[in-house]
């Protein structure tokens, strides 16, 4: 059995390099057409079942990769909440001592004033899958960066987990399970056949 976990197109969030998790943005235009031009020049896995976060940017994402497919909305894989940060760049909080002190300690650990732990995402998400897991069928479940990369570095551990498996928009990976447990993983999507 395998689960791809596949992360939304870009929204207008990630065009203006925003903080933004639980704000429910559209895809972007360009998200939306480069998503199309994914679809048309690679290959997703098929699945059995499909999910999404249930918010607006996976949804529009698991439409413009799958189609009009049967899915089931888990609200444990929505993108972590940034608090007081929320909708905001670098340039506005680079001065602010709550987010100096959020990102110079262990931002796994340290919570967004208002806002979640990336440790607290990661939990929540394991509880989330574990639905998806026990089913026992192939799956695609379109969701987010963060949260993705923090699944993806709770299962193959490394220096830089999360980020090291944070996938660009549209981007993935295809995890493999041998009895309830992730055993390997590929990059999706997968090159077309010439």
């Amino acid at each position: 059995m395998y689960i791809a976990l596949i992360r939304h197109g870009k929204t207008v969030g990630n065009l203006k390099r925003l903080y933004y998790g639980s704000t429910d943005l559209p895809l972007a235009e360009e998200g939306l057409a480069e998503l199309c031009l994914l679809r048309r020049e690679r290959v997703y896995p098929k699945a059995e079942r499909f999910y999404t976060s249930g918010m607006l940017r996976a949804e529009q994402s698991l439409k413009a990769l799958y189609g009009d497919v049967p899915h089931e909305a888990l609200t444990g894989m929505r993108e972590i909440d940034f608090g007081v940060f929320e909708m905001r760049t670098y340039e506005d909080l680079k001065n602010d001592p709550r987010y100096i002190e959020w990102i110079t300690g262990d931002n796994e650990a340290n919570v967004c004033p208002g806002g979640e732990s990336g440790v607290s995402v990661t939990q929540r998400a394991l509880e989330a899958i574990s639905l998806i897991i026990s089913r026992g069928e192939d799956a695609v479940c379109i969701s987010h960066g963060g949260v993705i990369g923090g699944l993806m570095g709770s299962w193959f551990k490394s220096t830089n987990s999360r980020y090291e498996f944070t996938p660009e928009p549209g981007m993935g990976f295809r995890i493999e399970f041998k009895e309830g447990e992730p055993v390997s993983y590929i990059r999706i999507p997968f090159e077309a056949e010439k």
